[in-house]
């Protein structure tokens, strides 16, 4: 009888964990269900009892869940940090974003504006913050596009027929989707790296699983999946 193992993941870990699937699967002997999403419905997900034996959101939220008693102490383990980038549809001019003022007038000068939920996603609150910083949330309100999350955004964005179109999420979505190509990440003065961090739920009945999942995930034997779908080495 195939027993299943179940993960709560936020968008940024979708490309190395659907990667790295078949060798969890043999592995641990289990078959994979995978929910990806905003870190903050991810979190939601859990705290309203979705069936999860491995979540993985940023670090910040799983010490607060181990704290809480919701992730088993001692099981967390960091995959790396992820930067925060700017997305364009393959095949059209990429823009100049090295500073503050360049990010500016790629914003201004485009079309459609690509991004994640700003209210529940890492990326999205970050880059309403970034719009509000360089003066032109209001001015670009009208061009604004949010989606669920970062990997449904550049879907979305890779789609539509429009090519002068923008986008900014994590690293790791943008390098996972057809059809967008990753200009650049923010500028350093809006710099964002976010640790993910993977735990295994105090309440799962296949821990020993869960946590063996992790460890392939976090591998020093997969540092270059994980390097080359956008993670930064954990230092």
């Amino acid at each position: 009888m195939t027993r299943f193992m179940h993960l709560l993941s936020g968008g940024a870990a979708q490309g190395l964990v659907n990667a790295l699937k078949p060798s969890i699967e043999k592995t641990t002997d289990t078959q994979l269900s995978c929910t990806f999403g905003a870190v903050g419905l991810m979190k939601q997900k859990l705290l309203e009892g979705t069936s999860c034996d491995v979540v993985i959101l940023t670090a910040a939220l799983i010490e607060q869940l181990t704290a809480s008693g919701h992730v088993l102490a001692g099981s967390a383990r960091h995959l790396g940090p992820v930067k925060t980038g700017v997305a364009v549809k393959h095949g059209t001019p990429h823009p100049q974003v090295d500073t503050a003022e360049q990010l500016k007038a790629a914003m201004l000068a485009a079309t459609g504006i690509y991004f994640p939920d700003p209210q529940l996603a890492t990326a999205g609150i970050h880059f309403m913050k970034v719009l509000n910083g360089l003066g032109i949330a209001e001015t670009v309100a009208s061009k604004l596009r949010p989606f669920p999350n970062g990997n449904t955004a550049m879907n979305a964005m890779a789609a539509c027929d429009d090519p002068h179109v923008i986008g900014c999420t994590q690293v790791t979505e943008i390098l996972i989707t057809p059809g967008v190509d990753l200009v650049a990440n923010l500028p350093l003065e809006f710099e964002l790296a976010t640790m993910y961090t993977a735990g295994v739920r105090s309440t799962s009945t296949c821990a020993a699983q869960a946590q063996a999942m992790i460890d392939i995930l976090t591998s020093a034997e997969h540092a270059d999946l994980r390097a080359k779908g956008g993670f930064l080495p954990v230092v």
